[in-house]
């Protein structure tokens, strides 16, 4: 694209005008705090600079003046009292304690960069571990300064990167690329473009979209769509407000969906109801794929996943039947084990329907950048790539996916093989709350480190608990930035209204640290020259783009007939096959099952009876609230009374059975551990034996010193490291527990 190509949204006023007392700056809300999406937004500040109102804006078609309540409330998390606003050190030996001293930006950089440099002279660059939170903004800057230090060592702490990069990694090695259903979003006139179809029905597999905006898909688009007259097929095992609207609502077993969508594909295929000529002339593998879904009679497959065999059959032949079909999914297909092959399958499905790169069916985003893979590798010398943890067990690493294993990190921090880990940079990760099985063992094996620097907007646990040096994050209303991450990218900027102590947004800590570290690899002076740098594909600059944005990346479809999805210009697909590869090429290079299967979730009670008789309720976790973002906001006075505590959403039934009550505060326990929770009582859990609760907890008005009760409210304390074969997906949404009383003084 160039700025010949590219499109843009008609604007009355520009980027920032005078409305009333008001100045009213127009842009995009990206992180921090968190968010996936980059919804379209207007600033007020007063004439002190400070925000005091956000709206959505009317004129971005992406979000078209909508946004979640965590964004409206973006004043009070701006101005928030407890804002880390300066940088602070306390000594190693006070490490834990909250003995922090206010020091200066340069103190900062000059203590990061002597630690630094003395471990890297000492152990080697690939001894300092460069984790970041979910992805967001963060992943670009945050990979550039791991490789240009020397360290193979980018990733965070989530076992099995059991979040988004299974699904992005499945496809990228099946396809070429990755997918998004097509729902218009990358059209300025949306709905009413000629080019674009609505999809005839929509899957919603493993997400809550009106709650959880993930992948760049904003979850208010479904209700659009419904109101258009789209068929909506729900797979989630509770009964949200999208399953109660829903044409058919699949109430399955969490950590079953690959044997959901095997059984539907045994359907399809033996009914004949697939795309015959898309299969013959894009497919590769479907008689291998044929064979393998014998095994999966619908019959079997509603045993497994506890949903009735005539909704499995009547599932499949709808996606057979309806033509454009389309796929929203989320992170409970990442959050099994066997994240691989279930995101295989269930993308077979809409292959060998046909819903390829059609309109309404299934799409490859544009992109500016390729987010989720890091930026500067080139800067990474040669001799540290074999250095990088996990390369020697999962092939899949070998094979263009540049993150570490946390899984071997935590082994390797613990054992010091094959190296020891001496630092850390943390950037805008609170680790022990959120994404860290056995948190626990992640904070004993982080403890270790000589020497640990964190960046983020507040005091969290992680910060508590390890950092030596905290530096101050900005929100997105206090810096300037463009919107490159998942998702079809567009042309969207950040721009910075308000200032809030001494905060710095990531981007200009990563660049100023960079400098100090590796001069020649982070030549610009600022960060709006690094973002013009990333933009050179479009033809902008930061400063052209601010004022011209939102502008939109050309769409086509239909690319694979064209010579336009192979780096060879030829027809097809990027994979060694030149086709969809239902059996993997890529897989099996990489000595793994090259079709997808099923496996049981282990525990579970399809693997560990008697085990489940010991813990017999189904354990799901995770699932999004309005209010918060993972382990962020709950100082937020406003959001935290939505939702004041961790609870455990419970059927009345199980609750008569274990003689408990609604708001009963309980233990909940596995034979790895427990946690403090309090319980809902709901009927929207079909099954009684299933239950579901909240992640990320902390208690930001608890004792500092004892982390903020972390390890009391984690439901995480369930949790273990243990990934799939191919070291992608953990099961984080499917384990077992029993509940029980508290005892009084516990």
């Amino acid at each position: 694209m160039d700025k010949s190509e590219g499109i843009k949204v008609p604007h009355e006023k520009p980027y920032r005008y005078q409305e009333g007392e008001y100045t009213v700056t127009r842009g995009s809300a990206w992180s921090g705090p968190g968010c996936h999406l980059g919804c379209g937004v207007l600033l007020y500040t007063d004439k002190d600079d400070k925000l005091v109102k956000v709206e959505g804006d009317p004129e971005n078609p992406f979000t078209q003046g909508r946004l979640c309540v965590r964004c409206l409330d973006m004043p009070e998390i701006v101005n928030h009292k407890d804002r880390l606003k300066y940088p602070m050190k306390r000594a190693r030996e006070d490490r834990g304690k909250d003995k922090w001293e206010r020091i200066t930006w340069d103190e900062a950089y000059d203590i990061t960069v002597e630690e630094f440099t003395k471990i890297k002279e000492k152990y080697g660059a690939e001894s300092v571990v460069f984790i970041h939170g979910t992805g967001r903004d963060i992943a670009p800057w945050q990979s550039r300064l791991c490789w240009s230090f020397g360290s193979p060592n980018y990733g965070n702490v989530l076992s099995g990167n059991a979040c988004y990069l299974p699904r992005v990694a499945g496809m990228a090695a099946t396809t070429g690329s990755f997918w998004v259903a097509d729902v218009s979003q990358h059209y300025i006139d949306r709905y009413d473009n000629p080019d674009w179809v609505m999809p005839e029905v929509m899957f919603i597999w493993g997400n809550n979209p009106i709650i959880a905006n993930s992948d760049g898909f904003f979850g208010h688009w479904v209700i659009d769509l419904m109101k258009m007259g789209m068929k909506t097929v729900v797979i989630d095992p509770r009964v949200t407000f999208l399953a109660a609207k829903s044409d058919l609502h699949l109430p399955i077993r969490p950590g079953t969906d690959a044997a959901l969508a095997l059984g539907m594909l045994n359907v399809i295929i033996n009914e004949e109801i697939y795309d015959k000529e898309f299969v013959d002339l894009w497919c590769y593998g479907f008689e291998e794929l044929k064979e393998r879904v014998q095994q999966f009679p619908p019959d079997k497959v509603a045993e497994i996943t506890w949903i009735p065999e005539e909704k499995i059959v009547r599932a499949a032949r709808m996606l057979a039947e309806c033509k454009p079909a389309t796929l929203q999914w989320g992170l409970a297909i990442d959050m099994t084990r066997e994240a691989i092959p279930a995101g295989q399958a269930i993308a077979a499905l809409f292959q060998i329907t046909g819903n390829v790169d059609n309109p309404g069916g299934m799409v490859p985003p544009a992109e500016i950048m390729a987010y989720s893979g890091g930026w500067g590798r080139d800067l990474l010398p040669p001799e540290q790539e074999p250095k990088r943890l996990g390369l020697d067990r999962y092939k899949l690493l070998q094979m263009g996916f540049k993150q570490s294993s946390p899984d071997v990190l935590i082994e390797t921090m613990e054992t010091g093989d094959p190296y020891e880990i001496h630092g850390a940079h943390f950037q805008t990760t609170n680790g022990l709350a959120c994404m860290a099985a056995d948190p626990q063992r992640v904070y004993k094996a982080f403890n270790k480190c000589d020497f640990i620097v964190s960046v983020d907007l507040f005091m969290t646990p992680t910060i508590m608990a390890l950092a030596d040096v905290v530096m101050p994050a900005a929100t997105f209303a206090e810096r300037n930035g463009i919107r490159v991450g998942d998702g079809p990218q567009r042309g969207e900027v950040i721009n910075k209204v308000t200032q809030i102590g001494e905060c710095k947004s990531d981007m200009q800590i990563n660049l100023e640290l960079g400098k100090r570290l590796n001069p020649e690899a982070w030549p610009w002076e600022t960060p709006e020259e690094m973002f013009t740098e990333l933009l050179k594909p479009t033809g902008y600059t930061y400063e052209e783009l601010r004022e011209a944005a939102p502008v939109y990346l050309p769409v086509e479809y239909y690319k694979y007939k064209k010579g336009k999805m192979r780096a060879d210009g030829q027809p097809g697909f990027q994979t060694a096959t030149g086709r969809i590869e239902l059996w993997s090429t890529f897989y099996n290079a990489a000595e793994l099952d090259p079709l997808p299967y099923f496996e049981e979730p282990d525990p579970g009670p399809g693997s560990t009876p008697e085990l489940f008789e010991q813990y017999p309720l189904v354990l799901t976790t995770g699932a999004r609230n309005w209010n918060y973002f993972h382990s962020e906001h709950r100082q937020v006075e406003r959001l935290r009374k939505m939702h004041p505590d961790p609870i455990v959403q419970v059927h009345p039934e199980k609750l008569k059975e274990l003689d408990m009550v609604d708001g009963e505060w309980v233990w909940i326990e596995n034979q790895n551990g427990r946690a403090k929770i309090k319980i809902e009582e709901t009927p929207i859990l079909t099954d009684p034996r299933i239950v579901a609760c909240d992640h990320a907890w902390w208690m930001p008005e608890a004792d500092p010193e004892k982390f903020f009760d972390v390890f009391e409210y984690n439901i995480n304390n369930l949790m273990v490291y243990s990934p799939g074969k191919s070291g992608f997906g953990s099961n984080y949404k499917t384990s077992i527990c029993r509940l029980y009383k508290i005892e009084d003084g516990e």
